[in-house]
């Protein structure tokens, strides 16, 4: 025989963990069909063990049918007379001695009837009753299990108890719900105290209300200190958020787990009905004598009454087991209706989120919500528990603690470090968060974070005194309103790059005593090609403005600026600028920058700017800059710078430059100079590397205020002797051309501290090198080969300075 236990297996207590999925109706019919299964089994037992059937002949065979059918034995009364069958012999008048009939057949010939008549007389039903009630009884159980054990559900259900056990026993689910319900209780003290303070007391109140809330958070803190998460427990916890969202995404898309319940839940109604209508109809043909022919030249007899042992018993365990199947089926019927009866697609957490405080827990729907519904059924405190998984502010929580644990004071002091404006600089990149710890370094003058989601500036930000300057990679980031005030006061300097015009932080435009903004990120989107920047009228001290972007034309809004922006920088990637309208009204605008802009001219708005000193426009499609004479207008032009163009020569008109200190025509085409460049007498920077110049005019001399001087990369086979009359050349570039000799008056340059030479056709050096009172050794910048050949003691005063 089979154990009962071996049919445990068919269920799902094979899992205990999949009890949480089972509201009361299914374990009361898990018990149920437990119950029918022991009644089949018990059935079986009996049908097999005992002997099934026993034999007469009824010898009675002249009489009515009705006596061939047996009913003389079913209507057999203890009061009726035995002397009608009985053969007797009178021993005295009162005794009677009574003898039993003799049918004259032997032991295998009742074998033989007694299974003969079995397979013949005995009902059906009466025979296989209880491997009937075993077979349903196994259907049942499949049925209500089914869905535990499909493929294409299994995996999903297991997932999921899985998932809300962690859930259910993690400590950060704890340690949530107590943090919202400490801020709970501090907004209701902060709003009673508000309420019952009296008018006299309006000029203490927001100190009271400080001194509520530092209670509070010692109060909370001290609360909180115990419960503490380590790293690991937080790691964990990290995890767990991730396997929620992704099974959440998994099983939204479906309702399969839903059609299943229904399916099986169908399947055993219709069962029910099945059972329930057969079984009374076929139970009456259980019966205790049944009557059986007999071919009469088998045993001389035609026909046997025959008794059916066990026809009794199953008759009582059938109304038993019909009785059973109905209280079954009447919880599938319930469970059918509560499965119409209410949205099980969809699930609420409003009962949640006002319990616990926790606003953005989501509402979730199909499967996930009918999952949700069933654990509700057994205990609702799992959905509450499970809930904080769903939500991202508990997210961002988790998040932010652990980087808490993670980025130490000590850790984040031995990132800093100076960048190129000298300020002390703490870089911080790809990180899921801004670690409250940054705060507790208040020497921190510059923040950089490089690549970091969901930053939140809070109000702590004002423990950081010295902080001026704040860098935002590809961060987009949110301020609390005491961090904002404490920027708007303090913030110098703000650098952003974005993806996108909606990552430009709307905060930005209102830093009052912001000085510097670099924006990089394109400006624009698909649909309007014009860049969408708010107006900057609150930024009234900005004085450096940079675009590291794609646009058709200047920001409108830096018009706002107008008065007191000194620099505007645009670096335009490549993309042609052809509106610059806004640029005319910069007239304070002291230094401008077009860099990649794909100019082919000099933009006539730039004439307009009497104020502007500084002019670059690197990386352009400049061929030829006759209008250069226009620049005479900015009368305080001092830098010019052409750099990495096409141009092919530089007008004469250039003269009209005189305030013209510093000029980069590097890295274009060039072949000759004007003569009238040398008129440009307070030149003090001269770039004209990477042209292709085989000639320096004569008049070169007359730049007696040049300090720096490039020609490399040229095809220059002489240098005028003009040129060693720039006394207070401190830099002289001449690597890179076709230079085969250096004249002696090298020696006048008394001020010169770099000589490049390397990359010419030089024999040998002049010993007036020496001269050179200010050059070094390490300056000079010249072949080995050349570098031997100066006398020991001329490298000695090289090398000694």
């Amino acid at each position: 025989m089979i154990p009962v236990n071996e049919f445990r297996n068919i269920t799902s207590e094979q899992n205990p963990q999949f009890r949480v999925l089972k509201p009361w109706w299914d374990v009361l019919s898990e018990y149920l069909g437990i119950a029918m299964l022991m009644i089949g089994v018990f059935g079986c037992t009996v049908q097999l063990t005992q002997d099934k059937i026993s034999c007469l002949p009824n010898r009675l065979t002249g009489l009515s049918h009705g006596d061939r059918d047996c009913n003389h034995i079913r209507q057999h009364k203890e009061n009726e007379s035995l002397w009608e069958f009985a053969i007797t012999k009178h021993l005295s008048p009162n005794i009677v001695e009574v003898f039993g009939r003799k049918n004259g057949l032997d032991i295998h010939q009742y074998e033989f009837v007694n299974h003969f008549c079995y397979e013949r007389a005995v009902h059906w039903y009466g025979k296989y009753f209880p491997y009937l009630v075993v077979i349903h009884s196994m259907i049942f159980m499949v049925a209500s299990s089914f869905w535990f054990k499909f493929p294409g559900t299994s995996s999903k259900i297991e997932m999921f108890v899985i998932i809300l056990g962690k859930c259910f026993d993690s400590p950060w689910t704890t340690r949530a719900i107590s943090e919202v319900s400490e801020e709970r209780r501090e907004e209701r003290m902060v709003v009673w105290r508000k309420n019952t303070m009296t008018k006299s007391d309006t000029g203490n109140d927001d100190d009271m209300v400080s001194l509520i809330r530092s209670s509070v958070k010692d109060q909370k803190s001290a609360e909180t200190a115990a419960s503490l998460l380590d790293k690991k427990e937080g790691e964990q916890a990290k995890a767990l958020f991730e396997r929620v969202k992704k099974f959440r995404t998994h099983v939204e898309e479906a309702d399969l787990l839903y059609l299943m319940y229904v399916l099986q839940t169908v399947l055993k109604v219709f069962k029910f009905a099945l059972i329930t209508i057969y079984s009374i109809v076929l139970v009456p043909n259980i019966q205790i004598v049944v009557m059986c022919s007999v071919p009469p030249d088998l045993t001389g007899f035609e026909a046997f009454c025959c008794n059916y042992n066990k026809a009794h018993l199953f008759s009582k365990l059938a109304y038993c087991y019909i009785c059973l199947v109905g209280v079954y089926g009447l919880l599938c019927i319930y469970s059918l209706y509560w499965l119409f009866h209410r949205p099980l697609k969809e699930y609420s957490f409003e009962a949640v989120r006002l319990e616990t405080g926790i606003n953005d827990i989501p509402d979730v729907k199909n499967d996930f919500a009918f999952l949700l519904h069933l654990s509700d059924q057994y205990d609702a405190l799992y959905s509450k528990r499970f809930a904080v998984f769903l939500s991202e502010v508990s997210e961002c929580r988790l998040r932010q603690m652990n980087l808490n644990n993670e980025w130490t004071v000590g850790k984040l002091r031995a990132r800093l470090s100076r960048n190129a404006s000298e300020r002390l600089e703490l870089h911080l990149f790809m990180l899921p968060g801004l670690p409250d710890t940054v705060f507790e370094v208040p020497e921190v003058e510059s923040l950089k974070l490089d690549m970091i989601s969901n930053v939140t500036v809070p109000g702590s930000v004002t423990q950081l005194a010295a902080l001026q300057e704040i860098s935002l990679i590809n961060s987009p980031a949110k301020l609390q309103l005491a961090a904002l005030n404490h920027l708007r006061e303090n913030l110098k300097v703000l650098r952003l790059t974005f993806k996108g015009p909606d990552q430009v932080p709307p905060w930005m435009y209102t830093l009052q005593n912001l000085e510097e903004l670099h924006l990089s990120g394109p400006l624009s989107n698909e649909l309007s090609r014009s860049p969408s920047l708010d107006t900057l009228r609150e930024l009234k001290n900005l004085r450096v403005l940079t675009f590291r972007s794609k646009l058709i034309k200047i920001p409108p809004s830096i018009v706002d600026v107008s008065n007191q922006l000194l620099r505007l920088c645009v670096h335009n990637e490549g993309t042609r600028l052809q509106v610059f309208n806004s640029l005319k009204k910069l007239v304070s605008l002291a230094t401008l920058e077009l860099t990649g802009c794909c100019l082919e001219r000099i933009p006539s708005a730039v004439f307009s700017l009497s104020h502007l000193q500084e002019l670059d426009l690197k990386e352009n499609r400049l061929i030829t800059v006759e209008e250069i004479l226009s620049l005479q207008h900015c009368r305080r032009l001092t830098t010019l710078k052409l750099w990495h163009n096409d141009i092919s020569y530089i007008p004469e008109h250039v003269s009209k430059l005189r305030a013209l200190e510093t000029l980069d025509v590097s890295w274009n085409k060039i072949h000759k100079l004007p003569l009238r460049l040398c008129y440009c007498t307070k030149l003090r920077h001269l770039d004209l590397s990477h042209n292709q110049l085989t000639s320096l005019p004569l008049e070169i001399g007359v730049l007696q205020c040049l300090q720096f001087f490039s020609v490399a990369f040229n095809s220059l086979e002489s240098l005028p002797e003009e040129l060693f009359s720039c006394k207070r050349l401190k830099v002289l570039a001449l690597g890179n051309n076709s230079i085969s000799t250096l004249s002696p008056r090298i020696g006048n340059l008394s001020q010169l501290v770099r000589l490049e030479l390397k990359g010419n056709r030089l024999e040998s050096l002049p010993v007036e090198i020496a001269d050179c009172l200010l050059l070094k050794l390490a300056a000079l910048v010249v072949e080995d080969s050349l570098m031997d050949l100066l006398p020991s003691d001329v490298k000695d005063k090289l090398k000694h300075r």
